[in-house]
């Protein structure tokens, strides 16, 4: 089955964290980051996020203004990105501001033990939900379903750190973006880049190898890439 291209965009600290412990500094990340988000934003059919990081950043997962559309619109892409949500319990928050922005279309990616509810209200506000596995996504499957049925060749995925794990686990990755900031936050309990199950030995690792370096004042710029396709077709 043919799968779309994914790259993960992250801003992290020194020690690791993508945000504090308490998620009231949601990002690490200097505006000149933000921008380059926007910019991988240019570069994809298609932008996904967990439930968690939607509902604490209020994120709509847009384009970011005109000029970004512009941008899009060179590089022969549809004006506006779809957006799609990752939530395999579908708690949503219904207020979230993503449900109020209707100029792209809304996926909501889902496992088949959200409640009836829960679905019901989602289906009401997204413009498509699906769910994909028993208790938990299978996101091989729904990545292959949004390539099929929505033509998403480039995947842009921007966290949290349990969608993240979840995708390097099911050996989805192709490319990750990864700035580097000059903070520490610490925290035990502080969410890092590859949140859930870790691996036991090393030879299970994800391995990867660095494509680029930038530096750009205090923050580096590294771009990864994997070192085999395991699986599928891009």
């Amino acid at each position: 089955m043919k799968l779309p291209f994914v790259f993960l965009d992250l801003a992290m600290t020194a020690d690791g964290k993508i945000a504090s412990a308490n998620r009231r500094v949601p990002s690490p990340g200097s505006p000149r980051d933000i921008a380059h988000m926007m910019e991988l934003r240019t570069h994809a059919d298609a932008v996904i996020s967990g439930a968690r990081t939607v509902d604490v950043n209020d994120a709509t997962l847009g384009t970011g203004g005109a000029k970004y559309r512009r941008m899009r619109l060179r590089r022969g892409l549809a004006e506006y990105n779809i957006r799609v949500i990752a939530s395999g319990s579908g708690s949503i928050d219904p207020k979230s501001g993503i449900f109020k922005k209707r100029t792209a279309p809304l996926i909501v990616l889902t496992s088949k033990r959200v409640s009836k509810r829960r679905l019901q209200t989602l289906q009401r506000l997204a413009t498509d939900v699906k769910a994909f596995g028993k208790n938990e996504i299978d996101f091989r499957a729904a990545f292959a379903w949004l390539r099929e049925k929505w033509k998403v060749k480039r995947l842009l995925c921007e966290g949290g750190g349990e969608l993240n794990g979840a995708l390097f686990r099911a050996g989805l990755v192709d490319e990750l973006h990864l700035t580097i900031c000059p903070y520490i936050f610490g925290g035990q309990h502080a969410p890092t880049i590859c949140d859930g199950e870790g691996i036991a030995h090393l030879k299970d690792a994800f391995q990867m190898r660095l494509r680029s370096m930038k530096r750009v004042d205090n923050e580096l710029f590294l771009v990864f890439r994997r070192l085999a396709v395991r699986g599928g077709t891009r």
